[in-house]
């Protein structure tokens, strides 16, 4: 498919970010400079095809008139090579503007190349580093992880170590406990068994 100026106009470009690039405006500028002069040469080369056209339409008209008039020699055959050296001027200013066209869609389609190999470039930068930093992260959170548990090991063994300090110090008192009520029961009933063996006689009665 051809390009052609209203290709350009309204081509549409993926703004970048976060990376330096070329001005989208100094673009839109030269593209619209880019854009007059193509229609101009277009414009120009129509107005060529027409006059070449017409200088051909009328290249053919004066035949007529050589047939009808045998009998002049000179004249007509000087005047009527005249048009062919013409037609070699009149080509080779149809490919001028040609070239210059084909140049300026060169150009433009250069500067196309450009901007998406840069996108592109930028696209692939962003992507990398984005997986960089995701990277980072997930290995970041890891290791906080991993501390983390660390941490709640040692304060697990710490605190299991403590409520069996806490379950031996409980049985230890338990059982101090017991022998002390024990003790005191014994006393009690030792101390019951001397007072009734006493006679009455022994406390003064």
């Amino acid at each position: 498919m051809a390009l052609t100026p209203d290709d350009v106009v309204t081509k549409q470009f993926q703004h970048v970010r976060f990376k330096e690039g070329f001005d989208p405006d100094e673009v839109d500028d030269f593209l619209d400079e880019i854009v007059v002069e193509w229609r101009k040469t277009i414009a120009e080369n129509e107005e060529l095809k027409a006059k070449l056209a017409a200088f051909e339409s009328g290249e053919a008209a004066p035949a007529a008139p050589a047939a009808e008039a045998p009998q002049a020699e000179e004249p007509v055959v000087t005047e009527v090579p005249a048009p062919a050296p013409a037609a070699a001027p009149a080509a080779e200013s149809d490919a001028a503007p040609a070239a210059q066209s084909a140049g300026i869609i060169e150009l433009a389609q250069r500067l196309h190349d450009e901007h998406v190999a840069e996108g592109k470039a930028q696209r692939d930068q962003l992507i990398s580093e984005a997986q960089a930093q995701a990277a980072s992260i997930v290995a970041e959170a890891e290791k906080q992880g991993r501390e983390e548990r660390a941490r709640l090991e040692k304060e697990r063994t710490t605190l299991e170590g403590r409520i069996t300090e806490l379950r031996n110090f409980e049985r230890d008192y338990r059982s101090q406990l017991r022998s002390y009520i024990e003790g005191q029961l014994r006393d009690l009933d030792t101390a019951g068994s001397s007072s009734g063996s006493t006679p009455v006689s022994a406390i003064g009665l």
